[in-house]
């Protein structure tokens, strides 16, 4: 089985499919995030009825609770979850990364007091693919270290060559190669010559993926959008790309022409339990009180069951009163937004339109 597949390129911009055990990935996805073994607020019968192809799951968080004999005992995280298509889980790094206070790092690993409780634990590149492979994702992460922006040149240099030697350890202790796809992590801040340092000692690995890490940490869009630029050429034509933890709709667009190929992000979702959802003309803070007798759907035309079903009025009634359906309800329909997006991309793609595309998209979405 061919691991991932181009079917049509223009110019940078790429379509493919990922072939995994639980299902194909047709690129480029938006990758809805269920970091503790759900997307919040919605069920697995809910992104399957949007056909969504993958979900991520959080390596760190999973670890520490359910915990790994729990686990072991459901039989992986497909099982315990309800999910039947595939799952990308992450290696942790970037948990050690916004928990400063609570972290060590060292050239072993990661020595660290959780977050809810105190309890000290250690993850060596080892560990979280030992947690991976209990977890039974399709596509797991090595363990990285992601430098906090802004950094000092020899700090990111330093950091990069751990990340390197992490890179090399996790791919000798990944013995299931032929269920689980091991994804390599290019760091290297916001320098250029330490991403092309990151990429040169990367790529001999030969793992079946890269993804650009240490993005979307502070720096601003003009810096996430340098480093994409930077890197996403020198990453292999054959192999899926992958931008972590970037998926705002305009980011979209520009990394997809890039030849990027997988995004996450919780900013969809998160916004949408703040009342705020993406229609065709950017973000629409639905429980403000102007909505309040609009009985128009969230965004016209979306054929998303919380526009087919429901009013802004009526959505804006149950945030009003707090009641959960409205969170559900724009989660929902920002879900479905993000995928309906890479779709319409896809096809620009397929049908060598991009620019025109891109264009309509953009004469009235504002962001």
């Amino acid at each position: 089985m061919e691991f991932f597949k181009i079917h049509h390129k223009y110019k940078q911009a790429r379509v493919g499919e990922i072939s995994t055990l639980h299902g194909s990935i047709h690129t480029p996805v938006y990758m809805p995030v269920g970091t503790q073994a759900t997307v919040k607020i919605m069920t697995p019968e809910d992104l399957e009825r949007m056909d969504i192809d993958v979900i991520l799951g959080n390596t760190y968080h999973l670890y520490l609770r359910p915990g790994l004999e729990i686990m072991k005992q459901a039989g992986g995280l497909h099982k315990f979850m309800g999910w039947k298509r595939a799952i990308l889980t992450d290696s942790g790094g970037f948990q050690v990364f916004s928990m400063e206070a609570l972290r060590k790092i060292t050239n072993d690993g990661v020595q660290f007091r959780t977050h809810f409780d105190g309890t000290e634990h250690f993850l060596t590149p080892e560990k979280v693919i030992e947690i991976q492979t209990i977890l039974g994702s399709d596509i797991m992460m090595c363990f990285d270290e992601c430098p906090p922006y802004p950094a000092e040149h020899e700090y990111v240099s330093k950091s990069l060559d751990t990340t390197v030697e992490w890179a090399k350890r996790a791919k000798a202790a990944h013995k299931n190669t032929d269920k689980q796809a091991l994804f390599g992590i290019i760091q290297g801040g916001t320098y250029k010559d330490l991403r092309e340092k990151s990429v040169e000692l990367m790529l001999p690995l030969d793992l079946p993926g890269y993804a650009i890490g240490g993005v979307s940490v502070g720096e601003g869009k003009e810096l996430m959008y340098g480093m994409t630029d930077w890197v996403a050429p020198l990453l292999p034509e054959n192999k899926p790309r992958y931008l972590m933890g970037v998926g705002a709709p305009e980011d979209l667009w520009y990394a997809i022409e890039k030849g990027i190929d997988m995004f996450d992000c919780v900013l969809p979702t998160r916004i949408a339990r703040n009342g705020t959802i993406y229609n065709q003309y950017g973000r629409t803070i639905i429980r403000n009180a102007e909505y309040k007798a609009d009985f128009r759907p969230m965004q016209e035309g979306c054929e998303c069951y919380a526009c087919k079903t429901f009013s802004r009025a009526y959505i804006r009634h149950l945030f009003n009163v707090n009641e959960i359906l409205g969170m559900r309800l724009t989660t929902l329909h920002n879900i479905w937004f993000m995928i309906k997006l890479a779709r319409t991309i896809r096809q620009a793609i397929l049908d060598n339109n991009y620019e025109e595309a891109k264009e309509a998209f953009f004469k009235d979405f504002k962001y």
